[in-house]
């Protein structure tokens, strides 16, 4: 994927990047696609609620989460800048969702409804390539994440979290990572002290 450093991410280059998009087709997203701003703790769907859009990340952060049967938020997905967030079994089923999409940091998405993506389905090859991409990679780590907490230890999992998303202790609650690695918050607390114990003694070294 395109690195956008200190600027906003651009949907049609992290598109464009997978494949070269005919010039019909980037003009239709820039004419199509909305451009929106939503505050910190934005609720963008919620269970019994249809996603009608997919979501690009130009700026902030945001998390996907479920409420078990005992009342505890659960959370399933977080996204950042130059990626997409979407409620995968709603949107493509159009059916009413079963989890919440939160914004966690201000942000600005650019977006495009299910109408308009199957309409460039049927009129360019490209986007069917590109759509059969993206929904292999979000599938893939899909998987992966379900593999990851039937199979690695908390404090891998931590790690494999923080590889993703650097600065994710800056863009959350301590509650919200603690639910993604399906850990309780104390074991949380233990797994950060220790890292920064081995840190200090690094240091010394």
């Amino acid at each position: 994927m395109p690195q956008f450093n200190d600027r906003e991410a651009d949907l049609l280059e992290t598109l464009s990047f997978i494949i070269p998009l005919p010039t019909p087709m980037q003009n239709r997203v820039k004419a199509e696609s909305l451009i929106e701003t939503f505050e910190r703790k934005k609720l963008l769907l919620s269970p019994g609620e249809t996603a009608r859009r997919v979501y690009f990340v130009r700026s902030g952060f945001l998390r996907a989460y479920f409420i078990d049967d005992s009342g505890n938020e659960c959370t399933t997905w977080f996204t950042g800048k130059g990626d997409l967030m979407i409620s995968i079994s709603s949107f493509f089923t159009q059916q009413p969702a079963n989890e919440y999409i939160e914004v966690l940091q201000d942000c600005k998405l650019q977006s495009i409804s299910w109408l308009e993506l199957n309409a460039y389905y049927a009129d360019f090859r490209e986007a069917n390539l590109v759509g059969r991409l993206i929904t292999q990679r979000y599938f893939t780590l899909s998987e992966e994440r379900a593999i990851l907490l039937r199979t690695r230890s908390p404090e891998q999992r931590y790690d494999l979290l923080l590889r993703n998303h650097p600065e994710i202790e800056q863009q959350t609650t301590q509650q919200n990572i603690a639910s993604f690695l399906n850990i309780s918050r104390e074991t949380l607390s233990r797994i950060r002290r220790k890292k920064i114990r081995m840190c200090h003694q690094t240091q010394k070294h």
